[in-house]
């Protein structure tokens, strides 16, 4: 097999071994912070309607609303309603102190982010003296599990904090540095206690939806359950915009690298097919001085290089599908967890696009090779021949 056909095949190969990894680690990258994120935090916030933006701090308190969260669970799109409230605090753990913000949450609720330990769980007391601290946290004032830390609570007006002693009943890792360096987690009730609140009142809701893809088809009936004209709806977009302005990067990102791939392997069949034409200049006069249409020849040609196309494909589907396969099984790619909010490059395979790889890159291929095979018809079979 001519040596030129080997290389056309092997650039197609590594063009579409390129495309299909590039898609899987973006998509991947993508589907793992949006999960960190709405994990934590929920899709959606309902709480008390403030003119100003930003991320969560404190909320003016509302009481709980039975019907509403009956409303909204009858959504397709959402899985879970649950209520929280957020308080600024200060941690202290002998000499080490860190500015926090603590959030409630009902008492015995699953933390999918959990490492170490156990979520809080309802005591006598009325509020569970216990909380959840970061990784990141812990390793900043020397904690580890069981260990007793005071926390004070921030109070307006001038006032003193209200200190209480609390036990580190679990340690979480969110690989998110805005979470796992803001936010300890404990019981609702706490809060309630503390900032003098009735029984019902809370900060806020979150809805967490089924997947991601259901936030636009969502956010119309979750506004319209909301009949309470002082409540308020915010996506984890607007609250936290940074996060979601660098996902929405990549995927410029997977567009340049798409762009850049398909041209490189555009440019690498027309050399295929020029080269080719040359090599067969006297089989193209030979076969014109025998009576063969122009367009005959071509199919000829196109049918080759339908081959070279079609073949590097299918290595690069085996190539770069292999080595999407192998990283997620193994996670030998390693990443700075600092920069991308996690440790190992994650991969998430998207058969439609795997699909729309291959039939592009067959079709814009196959599509621009027409144009070198019109070289042919300018071939006189005379000179062609002769050619050497």
């Amino acid at each position: 097999m001519p040596s030129i056909i080997n290389i056309s095949m092997a650039a197609t190969a590594f063009s579409v071994a390129v495309m299909i990894i590039a898609t899987a680690m973006i998509n991947g990258f993508q589907q793992v912070i949006s999960e960190k994120i709405f994990s934590f935090w929920g899709h959606y916030h309902i709480t008390e309607y403030r003119a100003a933006g930003g991320a969560l701090t404190e909320q003016d308190p509302f009481p709980e609303d039975a019907s509403l969260v009956k409303r909204l669970s009858a959504i397709a799109q959402v899985k879970t309603v649950s209520p929280f409230a957020t308080k600024s605090v200060i941690v202290k753990k002998g000499r080490e102190t860190e500015g926090m913000i603590f959030k409630g949450s009902p008492a015995g609720q699953p933390l999918p982010f959990l490492i170490e330990g156990r979520a809080t769980t309802v005591q006598d007391s009325g509020y569970a003296s216990e909380v959840v601290v970061s990784a990141s946290t812990a390793a900043a004032l020397g904690l580890k599990l069981n260990d007793a830390m005071f926390m004070y609570f921030m109070r307006g007006d001038g006032l003193p904090p209200r200190v209480r002693k609390l036990t580190v009943c679990g340690i979480y890792k969110t690989g998110i540095e805005e979470y796992d360096k803001t936010y300890v987690i404990g019981d609702i009730n706490l809060i309630r206690r503390l900032n003098d609140w009735a029984p019902d009142e809370i900060g806020g809701y979150e809805v967490h939806l089924h997947r991601f893809s259901d936030m636009d088809a969502a956010a119309g009936p979750i506004s319209d359950e909301i009949i309470n004209a002082e409540l308020g709806l915010r996506s984890m977009q607007e609250i936290y915009p940074n996060i979601f302005d660098w996902l929405g990067l990549q995927n410029k990102n997977e567009t340049i690298i798409l762009i850049i791939m398909t041209i490189v392997a555009v440019i690498n069949m027309i050399t295929a097919m020029l080269i080719l034409i040359l090599e067969r200049t006297n089989m193209v006069g030979i076969l014109k001085a025998l009576g063969m249409r122009n367009t005959s020849i071509q199919g000829i040609f196109l049918y080759q290089a339908g081959y070279i196309v079609i073949a590097g494909i299918l290595i690069g589907n085996a190539l770069g599908l292999g080595l999407a396969f192998l990283q997620q099984s193994t996670g030998l790619l390693r990443l700075p967890e600092e920069a991308y909010y996690m440790s190992v490059a994650p991969i998430a395979i998207q058969w439609w696009k795997v699909a729309l790889i291959n039939v592009g890159t067959l079709v814009i291929c196959v599509l621009v090779l027409i144009i070198p095979s019109l070289l042919i018809r300018r071939i006189l079979p005379v000179r062609a021949i002769q050619f050497k």
